[in-house]
């Protein structure tokens, strides 16, 4: 019987990852939790079979529940009902044995019902859930909207709502409106209190809102009357217990039917405020934000590992000429570079996953206790490498999606063009991931200080340094480094800040191939049997493309950033 974790080795490869004692040691707390829960780890062994009898079951319900269900719910979708949304009917299925195996709330505390998994072991469910349906990903991974409310909202809130997410409720975050969609400083759904009930109101339009009609939302609204930017804003709970929001429409989309995008209402909708006021956007957004990107990082993953898996057996199974495709060099060119971006792609995610798991748990132990002062110079340090790497991780990941799903399509042909194959299905899910919680551009905008200010060539550095393998691959990413940061210092010199920024995109991608290149050798020295051909073919790509971008950028010149500009089309402020 196909299991999506057990026939894919490379995900369990990262359970040993080097920071992963580190983590368990932080999440579990000395292991207090023994004591109470005869279901919690007694020590690392333990916790880390625990995670891999998770991800088994998890592996088993994606591959023989949600991946069969997949055709059915993008064909059918979400439809709307007397303003309340409906899921696709196969969608229950995916919902009910995802609740009965206990695979919800997974992120919290076992004293809220939870089963305290780290953020790397969520992000490997996802995977497996994303490569078995993307669209049924969301409406899972939202459950992670959970973790910001139990890090800003009071104890009262948590226990209200954490026990419910655990035991399947649905969540959302509620951003974007018809005229704030990057832009969320331009939020202006209107927050008011309600002296009479000691309750607040909401009221005005949501948009494009991720499974909207879901039990607990997480809902940017503005409370301060009298501003326009994102000093104004504050984050409040909306439960749909009490009413007072309806969907207007469900958004008709290209890809991920099964996931309802959703047009809300708010009229005199009752919400309890989250945290503090003003802060809705300027640290609560944040949080939110770096989740889910991290979320949609590991969806890319797991939809670029069934867009291979697809194009590799049909490879196999096509023959033409007289002979398999699969031996055709123009076909396992694409094969070798698909699965390359995918093993790069997933060390990254898990690296970042990692750097995330080490400083949110140090976070919640400063909740009990003083931290030591190595604990708060760790908890800076990996603070910084998480807010990092979480927009190469996101930006690269979703990238690659997109490539290895349309090089899928290529590789079935004609075929690939036809309907009743999944490669078109999976092409028209990945197109988004590199749009939602953040385009890619935005992405580059995250990530071009901490490249311009030097901190990812120290990383950069740091990782050469720290690797034992002797690999002579390490010497050809060793001259990529030299060549990266010349064109760096090139960028730097100029003192136009819109070529800076038209350039930072190529820093960008840049910075992302030589970390890349980095992890995947690492990897291999590790587990050839498992990484070997691809930081073989990664590290040829990597070569090709920072050679070609730092040539680009040295033969940039001020002036040539005029012949980009689409003058003729420019519109006047």
């Amino acid at each position: 019987m196909a299991n999506y974790y057990s026939d894919h080795p490379e995900i369990g490869f990262y359970l040993n990852h080097p920071l992963m004692a580190r983590i368990v040691e932080l999440k579990e707390k000395g292991f207090a939790d023994a004591k109470e829960f005869d279901y919690a780890p007694v020590d690392l062994g333990d916790a880390i079979e625990n995670y891999k009898q998770i991800l088994d079951i998890t592996g088993d319900i994606a591959a023989n529940i949600i991946a069969p269900n997949s055709e059915s719910v993008d064909l059918e979708g979400p439809h709307l009902e007397n303003g309340r949304m409906i899921y696709a009917s196969k969608t229950f299925e995916n919902l009910d044995a995802t609740r009965k195996a206990g695979l919800w709330g997974v992120s919290m505390p076992r004293r809220y019902g939870g089963l305290n998994l780290p953020n790397a072991v969520f992000s490997m469910l996802s995977e497996l859930i994303s490569a078995a349906d993307a669209g049924f990903q969301n409406i899972w991974s939202l459950q992670s909207c959970i973790d910001t409310l139990y890090e800003f909202g009071s104890e009262e809130q948590r226990q209200k709502y954490i026990p419910r997410v655990c035991t399947g409720e649905g969540m959302s975050m509620d951003l974007t409106e018809p005229d704030a969609g990057s832009d969320l400083q331009r939020v202006m759904l209107k927050a008011t209190f309600d002296e009479k009930e000691n309750c607040w109101r909401l009221n005005g339009v949501k948009r494009f809102i991720t499974n909207g009609d879901s039990d607990i939302h997480l809902v940017l609204a503005r409370s301060e009357e009298g501003t326009k930017d994102g000093r104004g804003l504050s984050m409040f709970i909306y439960d749909k217990r009490q009413g007072g929001v309806n969907v207007r429409h469900i958004e008709h989309k290209l890809g991920i039917h099964g996931s309802p995008t959703c047009e809300l209402t708010y009229k005199d909708a009752k919400a309890e405020l989250c945290g503090s006021t003003r802060l809705g956007l300027i640290k609560y957004v944040m949080a939110l934000m770096n989740g889910a990107r991290l979320g949609i990082a590991a969806q890319s993953v797991g939809l670029s590992q069934e867009a291979y898996n697809e194009a590799l057996a049909y490879a196999k199974e096509r023959a033409q000429f007289g002979e398999k495709i699969v031996n055709f060099p123009a076909v396992y060119d694409m094969l070798s570079r698909m699965k390359a971006k995918l093993d790069a792609g997933r060390s990254l995610l898990y690296q970042t996953a990692c750097y995330v798991d080490i400083y949110k748990c140090l976070e919640d132990i400063e909740r009990d206790r003083k931290l030591t002062p190595e604990e708060k110079q760790e908890l800076k340090k990996y603070q910084r490498l998480a807010d990092a790497f979480t927009p190469l991780a996101k930006g690269m990941n979703s990238e690659y999606a997109n490539q290895n799903a349309y090089d899928a399509i290529s590789i079935h042909g004609g075929s690939g063009f036809i309907m009743e194959y999944k490669c078109q299905r999976l092409y028209r899910d990945a197109r988004i991931f590199s749009i939602y919680e953040g385009t890619t551009q935005l992405q580059v905008v995250a990530a071009i200080r901490y490249i311009t200010n030097g901190t990812m060539l120290q990383n950069i550095k740091e990782m050469m340094e720290s690797e034992e393998s002797s690999s002579p691959l390490l010497k050809r990413v060793e001259k990529l480094v030299e060549i990266y940061e010349d064109a760096l210092n090139c960028v730097k010199a100029f003192e136009n800040q819109a070529v800076q920024d038209f350039l930072a995109r190529r820093l960008y991608d840049m910075t992302c191939e030589i970390v890349m290149s980095l992890l995947i050798i690492r990897d291999a020295a590790k587990a050839p049997e498992l990484f070997e051909k691809s930081a073989q073919v990664y590290v040829r790509m990597a070569e090709e493309n920072v050679i070609g971008k730092a040539a680009y950028i040295k033969a940039f010149l001020a002036d040539d950033l005029d012949s980009f500009k689409a003058v003729e089309n420019a519109v006047e402020e």
